[in-house]
């Protein structure tokens, strides 16, 4: 069953061998020539489930990989039971929602601890089991760097997804994430990349603005 189409690939949730799993699947591209978009989604179905491997040592928690099929581009992993960040935040209350954030914080600065950048973290990519564990998801734009710049784009994207989806709280959400952050980054480091966060943005009002 069809549960969603993406740009770069879609999911499935199937039956597989008596439990529940996701079938992740990058379909052809007809814009693309064939043999590129061979290259690319066979490259980005290898890379996928090594980073979410990585991410595992990390200490962050992900689905785990059951089958890796390199001729349909196709990863089986776990359906994690639970909902989507995204879809419980706004209605927790103050208490809970500054930790779950501030914890959110802390598995970010493990992975980026790493030089792992996840390259969409939004609360719709996490999800929250009933144990209230944080499962990161779809790592599929993912890669391994320590720069600066790549480090502020991840957290700028999770800025912006708080001002989309939860622009009530973004301000205090954001300011939690980044604080949990701090714990595992250091003081330093997490006041550099605050510090590209800001930077970031004002390059996009400056290109809006033009």
């Amino acid at each position: 069953m069809l549960i969603k189409k993406g740009a770069e690939a879609s999911l499935f949730l199937e039956d597989w061998h008596g439990q529940k799993v996701i079938l992740k699947r990058r379909l052809p591209k007809k814009y693309r020539l064939g043999k590129l978009d061979d290259e690319i989604r066979l490259q980005r179905t290898a890379h996928e489930p090594l980073i979410i491997h990585k991410a595992k040592e990390a200490g962050v928690s992900t689905p785990t990989i059951f089958m890796v099929d390199m001729t349909n581009a196709t990863i089986v992993m776990e359906f994690v039971e639970g909902k989507q960040v995204k879809q419980i935040l706004n209605d927790l209350a103050e208490e809970q929602r500054l930790r779950l954030c501030r914890h959110i914080g802390t598995l970010i600065g493990r992975l980026h601890t790493q030089g792992i950048i996840h390259g969409d973290l939004t609360t719709s990519n996490m999800i929250l089991t009933p144990h209230w564990r944080v499962v990161f998801v779809d790592f599929g734009l993912s890669e391994v760097t320590r720069e600066l710049e790549v480090r502020g784009v991840d957290l700028h994207l999770m800025k912006r997804a708080f001002q989309s989806t939860h622009y009530k709280y973004a301000k205090e959400c954001f300011e939690a994430v980044m604080e949990g952050y701090a714990e595992i980054v250091g003081d330093i480091a997490a006041k550099s990349v605050l510090e590209k966060v800001r930077e970031i943005e004002k390059r996009g009002r400056y290109v809006s603005g033009r």
